[in-house]
């Protein structure tokens, strides 16, 4: 099929059977006579004849140097060792450069790079750094999955493709003469041609990879040199980068001005080969040479030890270094112990590298490190900043793994390319598994054949649309032979910079690229250079040229099956699972325990670390975090980038939260007041790094702890059991727990001792049931009109509205407590995950708009109480489905106890309801809250696991979890009874059921689903206390990433709500 043969409406069944390649010519309109020096490449002047290197498959890089792994030229081993780039011969050409943007290459200005430029009125940028988030050009564009301009690979607009050209001067240092010097660009979005003194040096694209140039005959060495790069931002490598972040464009990592001396160490490979039983290594390095001289080896300890040194003479263009190594300290994720290798070239150049030792390999369809199965407790990591955007400052960068390692993380996806080199030395350090990706990926293909397929399966799900249309969308790149080097150069650069860090255990060949022959390219690539770690790519769905079978957001009953398959010669992978926008990830447990049950599954990231929100301000100078649209991008896709489980400032939300507990790496898993049994889920360590102490959190209580000894050299997977001593339960007269906390016993690299690596709850006493009692006490008094009812007590009044059915007014010692009556609610707010799920569906069949309509009123005097019964239609306008109510109130002189029943039915039922629960707003006086039940953070059925069992107090404000896109929050689960606080009255409710939960906050459910940013909804705050008592709540994710059949409630089966509310008067001494 070519390119004038092509239907837009051809379904992707048929683009499956076609395997031809399409012919891509100019679009007319591009052809156009133009200036050639604006290219800075050797162009003609008709555009149909020469294409421009940033819009040419030719043209991938023009005079770099081959890629090579990260390191600075030092002139000595001392200086090496320090790691302190200042020490080595490297200039950092960092700082503030003049910056000039047009709207088009073709606006380019020329001959920047000639001293006699006068630049003087450009304005300056700070490199590195993304020009968008300085002041410049159109602001930042986010898609996910769409191009945000017109696809014809491999064009992209000549016009409305904004080219930015930086300008500095430098001068050599004196110690750089008579040496190679070498322009180093550590990533450049999207790609950018350089001059220096008015000579071109060359052209590169790859916009996360590195870039080197050799630059010795083009520089002054005794005065000021001026340099100049145009950046373009789009290029043809753009269709292969179109992850699922910001648009961003510029010089936005480091760019350095290096020294090699004439005779060097080009590049080093190191290899740390176990033998058969794990224990001795054979160390294994090449250094590839330039020219040559004798290179001097060590192998250096933590407490600068050599433990073995070598020297060789050169007889070719590299060295090979085989050296035995004693049952070496290995590295794990677990126990980070680093080596220090040093490589010194006669005398003259000396490179320092961190290494360790370890070995990664596939066997009988399992992946083990050093011998032994891991399991990925992980994450999905962007680079993010919300100042700098993909620019992401050092303590940022060590905050956020540090974050990881505190919160029981232990393996990083480097989505959806690789990352600054920092990254990598941290994990090295620190301890963290990483999946080191390849920048590519072009999901966006993949729109185009979805928005051709014909009527009838536009309404496929998610993974039926995927199965038509991936086939057919692999042939624009992906099995096109015309972008096989563009895809192999994507592996070359990925694997030969980062082949060096112990903590990279999998290559990734990309994200979302569809699977074609250029992917087993790549995949033989990398097999040919590095042979000892395996190759990942979801994409190849059936695993035919990867080494791992990897899956995205699976049902867990799907993957579990998947993973029973008899004789799987593959590991399985979740490369995304747990989808983290917005309040949640939830049913994260169940994910976590198949990780450990069926071998075959070894973990997964989590979808994703971070908001990629933008910090800016609005109209009135409030400062928000900005998301897709915010900045006039069109096309977007709106909030979908803010979706982490911290927060757009790196900090934690409660997401992250949840996540540490389900992958906590001990688990209490049952027992008694006398023993408890515990897992040990670590991959390499005992327990003898953990102390264990034990309390008992009750009612109103919280025992204070002691220590519970742990046996020693308790292996990972080893199950034991615990002796408690000490406790009598009939001590407690409540609801009790046995609380066991598992804590570091010593500090170390990355938290103080105390910190808390693990928690569990045991129940040792169970809650009692409470029922109303209504006693031998007089009944309240009663005064009837034609529409209200008026109930005295001795110091309550209680006024029904009998027309609406519903309690209107409550006063105490004449304080007024109730604003809004309690009303029977289905509907909640919806969160992020709701809206592609259930959310659309409460909302189109209205659940949000459901009103009580009465039906019947009657009341009568019971022993010591009123009782009013009313019976209801529950139901939305327009539609003819309802829930038919009766609701009993019964008051006492000092209380009241509400009990709703209902059955829904009617045309249009939604399937589910969103709560089970009554919402009623308090006076504003009412600002502190006190509850027993799980806490101190929001929790749902499916998200709760992370909140323990106490009592807890706080004020109406610190309830709220105010998400960075509003939505449904602040909910408490599994409460028993919950008191709100005046200044002189204090009302209680006691839930008489399982499961209930409560929200007490100053913002309406409908502020919540119509406001896009916290400012405006903050606008809306109320003065009253808006509270829902509810006896069910879904759970806090709704879509197909998780099981949500647990976590769901039918609407077709009958409800119930039982509560008890009473009001007391508050004494001064009551806090």
């Amino acid at each position: 099929m070519n390119s004038s043969q092509w239907n837009p409406s051809v379904v992707a069944e048929e683009l499956l059977n076609n395997e031809e390649i399409l012919a891509y010519e100019p679009a007319p309109q591009y052809r156009m006579d133009f200036d050639s020096r604006i290219f800075g490449c050797n162009a003609m002047s008709e555009l149909g004849k020469v294409l421009p290197d940033w819009s040419n498959l030719e043209v991938i890089h023009r005079n770099t140097l081959p890629p090579r792994s990260s390191f600075y030229p030092y002139a000595s081993e001392e200086e090496a060792l320090s790691y302190d780039s200042a020490k080595s011969s490297c200039l950092s050409l960092n700082g503030t450069w003049k910056f000039y943007l047009a709207n088009s290459p073709f606006e380019a200005p020329k001959d920047v790079s000639k001293a006699t430029f006068d630049s003087s009125k450009w304005g300056t940028v700070q490199v590195p750094g993304m020009w968008q988030l300085q002041g410049y050009g159109r602001g930042p564009h986010y898609t996910n999955v769409i191009y945000p301009f017109p696809v014809d690979p491999p064009h992209v607009p000549y016009y409305d493709n904004e080219a930015g050209t930086y300008r500095r001067t430098f001068t050599v240092p004196n110690t750089f003469v008579g040496q190679q010097l070498r322009l180093r660009f550590e990533g450049v979005d999207s790609s950018f041609h350089v001059w220096i003194n008015g000579k071109e040096v060359g052209y590169s694209q790859g916009a996360r990879n590195p870039s080197e140039f050799d630059v010795t005959d083009v520089v002054n060495l005794d005065g000021d040199n001026t340099l100049a790069v145009t950046v373009y931002q789009f290029c043809d490598g753009s269709y292969i980068e179109d992850q699922d972040q910001w648009w961003l464009s510029g010089i936005y990592r480091d760019v350095h001005l290096l020294a090699f001396p004439k005779f060097h160490m080009k590049d080093f490979h190191v290899q740390t080969l176990l033998d058969s039983e794990y224990t001795d290594a054979e160390l294994c390095v090449k250094v590839d040479l330039e020219g040559s001289g004798s290179v001097a080896l060590k192998l250096i300890d933590s407490s600068m030890k050599t433990i073995v040194d070598s020297t060789k003479d050169s007889e070719g263009p590299s060295v090979n270094f085989n050296l035995r190594v004693q049952n070496p300290h290995k590295w794990t994720a677990e126990t980070p112990i680093l080596y220090h290798l040093t490589l010194t070239l006669d005398g003259r150049q000396s490179i320092a590298q961190r290494i360790g030792f370890r070995k990664t390999e596939i066997k009988d369809g399992i992946f083990l490190v050093n011998g032994k199965r891991v399991v990925f407790r992980g994450v999905n990591r962007h680079e993010h900043s919300p100042i700098s955007g993909r620019t992401v400052p050092l303590e940022l960068l060590r905050q956020d793994l540090l974050l990881m390692k505190t919160h029981n993380v232990n393996a990083i996806r480097t989505s959806h390319q690789p990352n600054d080199i920092r990254m990598y030395d941290l994990a090295d350090e620190l301890g963290l598994w990483i999946m080191d990706e390849a920048d590519l990926e072009c999901h966006g293909f993949g729109e185009i054949d979805e928005v051709a397929l014909p009527a009838h399966q536009r309404s496929m799900s998610f993974e039926e649309k995927k199965a038509v249309v991936y086939g057919g969308a692999a042939r624009w790149t992906s099995s096109n032979p015309q972008w096989k080097e563009a895809y192999i150069d994507r592996a070359r650069q990925l694997v030969t910079r980062d082949k060096n860090h112990a903590s990279v255990v999998m290559w990734s060949l990309g994200n979302e690229a569809f699977y074609g022959c250029n992917f087993q390219s790549m995949y033989d690539w990398i097999k040919l250079y590095d042979q000892t770690r395996p190759v990942h790519y979801e994409g190849d769905l059936k695993a035919e040229t990867v080494d791992v079978f990897s899956q995205m957001y699976p049902k867990i009953e799907d993957v579990v099956a998947f993973a029973k398959q008899p004789g799987l010669q593959k590991p399985v992978i979740l490369c995304e699972y747990i989808h983290a926008m917005g309040n949640g990830p939830g049913a994260i447990k169940e994910y976590v325990d198949a990780f450990y049950k069926y071998p075959p599954l070894q973990g997964g990231f989590a979808w994703e670390w971070s908001n990629h929100g933008l910090k800016t301000r609005n109209s009135e100078g409030q400062e928000y975090y900005a998301y897709g649209g915010d900045f006039g991008d069109v096309p977007n896709d709106t909030n979908f980038i803010v979706d982490g489980l911290v927060w757009s400032d790196h900090t934690p939300a409660p997401g992250l939260v949840e996540y540490r507990k389900a992958i906590e790496p001990v688990q209490v898993l049952e027992g008694t007041h006398k023993r408890i049994r515990i897992v040990n889920r670590y991959d390499f360590l005992t327990l003898d790094h953990l102390q264990c102490t034990r309390s008992v959190v009750g009612d109103g209580y919280n025992q204070e702890r002691m220590i519970v000894p742990l046996p020693s050299g308790v292996q990972p997977g080893d199950t034991i059991e615990l002796d408690i001593s000490g406790i009598n339960v009939k001590d407690f007269k409540g609801e009790a727990y046995l609380q066991l906390d598992f804590t570091l016993k010593e500090p170390n690299l990355w938290a103080d001792s105390g910190h808390e690596i693990a928690f569990g709850q045991i129940p040792i006493v169970g809650a009692k049931s409470v029922k109303p009692e209504y006693g031998l006490a007089k009944p309240p008094e009663v005064v009837q009109t034609p529409t209200k009812l008026k109930i005295q007590g001795t110091s309550s009044l209680w006024e029904m509205d009998l027309v609406r059915g519903a309690l209107t007014s409550w006063f105490k010692d004449g304080v007024e407590i109730v604003n809004a009556a309690p009303e029977m609610d289905f509907y909640r707010a919806v969160t992020d995950n709701d809206r592609p799920a259930d959310g659309w569906e409460w909302q189109d069949l209205r659940l949000n708009q459901t009103r009580p309509h009465t039906r019947k009123v009657t009341w009568q005097k019971i022993e010591g109480a009123i009782e009013v019964k009313v019976t209801s239609r529950i139901a939305p306008p327009v539609l003819a489905w309802q829930v038919d109510s009766t609701t009993t109130y019964s008051f006492t002189d000092s209380s009241l106890s509400i009990h709703v029943s209902g059955i829904p039915g009617g045309i249009n039922l939604p399937k589910t309801f969103a709560r089970i629960g009554m919402t009623m707003s308090l006076a504003p006086s009412f600002e502190s809250v006190e509850w027993f039940g799980r806490g101190p953070g929001e929790s749902y059925k499916d998200k709760k696991l992370s909140q323990k069992f106490g009592t807890y107090k706080a004020h109406v404000d610190e309830l709220f979890t105010d998400y960075e896109v509003p939505q449904e929050n602040g909910n408490r689960t599994d409460i028993r009874w919950v008191r709100f606080r005046g200044p002189k009255t204090t009302l209680s409710a006691r839930f008489l059921t399982d499961g209930s939960s409560f929200t007490a906050s100053h913002y309406r459910t409908s502020d919540l689903d119509e406001c896009r940013h916290p400012y405006e909804l903050h606008k809306r705050k109320c003065r009253e206390v808006i509270v829902r008592l509810d006896h069910d709540h879904h759970g806090s994710v709704i879509s197909s990433n998780c099981p949500l059949n647990r976590f769901g409630f039918a609407s077709n089966s009958g409800i119930g709500l039982v509560l008890a509310l009473v009001a007391r008067r508050r004494y001064l001494n009551i806090h």
